[in-house]
Parts: structure tokens; C-alpha cells; sequence
């Protein structure tokens, strides 16, 4: 059997790094060893958290229709699409590793592009946890300013980019 081109890369770039890091145990290379650690704990994290998430993709593809996705997100949806994304986003847990596999079940439901781009967008700029965070260290007046600043950029870009795809009937690859 051969392994296709692509599989080849990849393996010999994990190999590359397994050798990397077995060499900086061997020789006490402190920063490969730090990267070995923290590898590791990228890796516990992920294997924690992504059959959760996949879980709940699942049920959501299940449970919620194409028609209820559609009528608040689709193409005949008004600017509460927005809010509804946005609130959606916002409780995300988990960054941009589990908003992508969320934005993907939304658009192979019907939701809009520039809708998805906003729901992904606001994952990585306003989710409740990460702002949080941030306000009880930079403090709420510079969180509110982010706020006030980043959302309408947000919503702009987003607009406009799927507007841009779609008027060039923009389409999702097929799954093989």
C-alpha cells in the first residue's frame, strides 16, 4: 500500500520532532525539553476536551434542524442573526479549537457566511471566560474599550468578506 504524499510530510515531520525532542533529553537541551512539556500538555488538553466538543457537535447536528438554523441564520435572516451569533460565541468555551468544528455544523445547516465568519470572529474576541480574564487584570474599562472597538470591526469584516464569497458563489469543499 502506499501512503500518499501529504501523509509522508507529516510523518516525517513528527518524526523530525520525536527525534528533536528525544536528543534534548539525551543532551540536556533545556528549551527542547521545554518543548516536549508543553507539547504534552497541549495534548492532554486536547484529548480532554475534543470528544466532549465533538459530542456536543454531534447532538447539535441531531437535535437542531436545518430549518431552525436557516430561519435565524440563514439567508433570509434579519440582523438579529448577529445577536443570536453573537451570544453563541460568547459562551463558547474552549478558543478557536472547538469554535471551527461549530462554525463548520453551522454552515452545513444554512447558516450564512458572513454569519459563520462572525461566529468565529467573536469566538476568538468575545467569549465570557476570556473576557473575564481579562477585565480582573487589565481592569473593565479597557475590556468595554476593546469591546467597543473590536465588535464593529468584528461585524465590518465580517460582512463584508462573506458578502465578497458569496457574491463569487463561494462553496464549501465536499467532504470525502
Amino acid at each position: 500500500m502506499k501512503i500518499p504524499r501529504k501523509q509522508r510530510r507529516n510523518l516525517g515531520l513528527a518524526g523530525v520532532f520525536g527525534l528533536f525532542v528525544l536528543t534534548s533529553f539525551l543532551l540536556d537541551f533545556s528549551p527542547g525539553q521545554e518543548v516536549a512539556r508543553n507539547f504534552l500538555l497541549f495534548l492532554g488538553h486536547m484529548l480532554r476536551v475534543l470528544p466532549c466538543v465533538f459530542l456536543l457537535i454531534g447532538l447539535f447536528d441531531v437535535w437542531v434542524s436545518r430549518e431552525t438554523i436557516e430561519k435565524h441564520l440563514g439567508s433570509e435572516a434579519g440582523p438579529w442573526a448577529y445577536v443570536w451569533v453573537f451570544l453563541l460565541a460568547g459562551t463558547t468555551v474552549g478558543g478557536l479549537h472547538i469554535a471551527l468544528p461549530v462554525a463548520h455544523a453551522l454552515r452545513s445547516k444554512g447558516a450564512r457566511l458572513d454569519i459563520v465568519l462572525t461566529f468565529v470572529s467573536c469566538g476568538a474576541v468575545c467569549r465570557v471566560p476570556m473576557t473575564l480574564f481579562e477585565a480582573s487584570f487589565l481592569g473593565w474599562k479597557f475590556t468595554l474599550v476593546r469591546f467597543a472597538v473590536s465588535m464593529p470591526l468584528v461585524l465590518l469584516t465580517s460582512v463584508l468578506v462573506g458578502r465578497h464569497f458569496e457574491h463569487r458563489h463561494y462553496q464549501l469543499p465536499e467532504e470525502k
